[in-house]
């Protein structure tokens, strides 16, 4: 017994040690990062969130994508989708100073289409660009028929026209006005849009075939191009292309950039009207995975979503399947794999998580360096299993993730649960208030609508 402590003693001091550490750890008290610890060497699940579910009273509200953004004033604004055939994707405020919802608008209404019997606008697949006092965002078509692996256009039923396009709209902050400024051809939707805010110009890509559109609001010159890729989704197979989600401008010079399944970085400059890959670059990367782009259910070598990081003058994107984040350089021409966002519990399984496309909910927050992302985890003890849904693999945890871009710091904050211990679904979307609070929009209580996760500490 050297040392005068007896192997009892120590025994019984270790005991006591977890017994202390395990009550610090239901009291909240010990903390590692954004993870729960028991003792040295040892870590727990990471700590959950409880998200405040707001109810909007659209009973058809179903899968949003993007469709939620934070104005200048203050307030959440954004669209509910609906799949009916007799109604539109409808538009909502949420004034966190007063805490209300207030519906402006049906998305068929306010573009002219109410009683055209037509396929309506049944969504917007885009956050809202704000500008000059005006929000601006692009609608497009949510009915629409499932063939394999990939959603085609529906033809409309007796009695109904076909879908007449999706438009670019812009609404007027203090009129509370809707404007339609420009319709994609060929009567596609606008699936995904990107503004040049100091030039005054919006770019889109259409939906199903991937026609590239280009606005010019000051002139309201429109201009198209072909199919970007192949025949888009519209495509039959190895012409099948699935179409980018994401697309940034540089503000410097104002050129437009997304990218191909196959991985290409494509560039659209307004001054001579071009748009090709750009040489000597790609996304083709092995630590994204291997992908046929000729094969529907994901989207290859795309990124996901992307947003403008200019202390850098970089896009900083995140690809969809893998959750890698990575950085493009326009003036070096460079790409940077730069850090795996999934959550922590995915990281450790090395797996893809549950949602094939991978997620949109990447934003900045108000301080201009840290990262916002939510995405997907495994639940512990649960196998992977169809849910019927297209794209989703099974039933997944929500995680939000953040990341400071100048200190490389990760930091999970833990599952995402509602009040009642729900988990929300199918969450594509991202906002963050002025406060710190994330906004998405999920499918809670059977049905889709706004919920708020409270700040976090970075």
């Amino acid at each position: 017994m050297s040392g005068g402590v007896s192997m009892l003693g120590r025994r019984s001091g270790r005991c006591l040690a977890l017994a202390v550490a395990a009550v610090a750890m239901a009291l909240g008290l010990v903390q590692c990062g954004s993870r729960q610890t028991v003792a040295a060497g040892r870590e727990d699940a990471p700590r959950s969130l409880k998200a405040r579910a707001f109810h909007s009273n659209f009973s058809h509200g179903r899968q949003t994508f993007n469709g939620v953004s934070c104005a200048s004033d203050g307030n959440i604004y954004y669209v509910i989708a609906s799949a009916k055939l007799h109604v539109g994707g409808q538009v909502y405020r949420y004034s966190p100073a007063t805490d209300e919802v207030r519906h402006l608008a049906d998305l068929t209404a306010v573009c002219g289409e109410k009683d055209l019997r037509a396929i309506p606008q049944g969504k917007s697949h885009v956050n809202f660009v704000e500008a000059n006092g005006k929000l601006y965002f692009s609608t497009h078509v949510a009915y629409y028929d499932i063939e394999g692996a990939k959603e085609i256009k529906a033809d409309p039923p007796p009695g109904y026209r076909p879908y007449p396009g999706g438009h670019f709209m812009a609404y007027d902050l203090k009129s509370g006005s809707f404007d339609v400024l420009g319709t994609a051809p060929f009567g596609e939707g606008i699936i995904t849009m990107a503004m040049d805010t100091r030039r005054e110009r919006l770019y889109g890509l259409s939906w199903p075939t991937g026609y590239f559109v280009a606005l010019n609001l000051k002139s309201r010159e429109l201009r198209h191009t072909g199919p970007v890729e192949e025949r888009g989704e519209a495509g039959q197979g190895a012409r099948y292309r699935t179409v980018c989600r994401s697309m940034i401008v540089d503000p410097r010079d104002g050129a437009a950039y997304f990218t191909t399944s196959r991985g290409d970085v494509m560039r659209y400059r307004w001054d001579g009207n071009t748009l090709a890959p750009v040489a000597g670059v790609d996304l083709r990367k092995d630590y994204f995975g291997n992908f046929d782009p000729a094969t529907p259910g994901h989207m290859g070598y795309h990124w996901r979503q992307t947003v403008w990081y200019e202390p850098q003058g970089a896009i900083l994107g995140v690809h969809g399947n893998s959750g890698y984040l990575f950085r493009y350089l326009p003036a070096e021409n460079r790409v940077e794999v730069i850090e795996r966002l999934t959550s922590e519990p995915s990281r450790r399984s090395g797996m893809f998580d549950m949602y094939y496309y991978g997620y949109l909910g990447l934003a900045f927050g108000n301080d201009g360096r840290t990262l916002y992302y939510l995405t997907g985890g495994p639940i512990p003890g649960r196998k992977r299993e169809q849910t019927g849904v297209l794209g989703v693999r099974g039933e997944e945890n929500l995680h939000l993730v953040t990341y400071d871009v100048p200190a490389g710091r990760y930091t999970d904050h833990g599952p995402v649960f509602m009040e009642n211990g729900e988990r929300p679904t199918h969450v594509n979307s991202i906002a963050i208030g002025k406060d710190g609070a994330v906004y998405t929009l999920a499918n809670i209580s059977g049905r889709t609508d706004l919920i708020r996760i409270p700040p976090v500490t970075k």
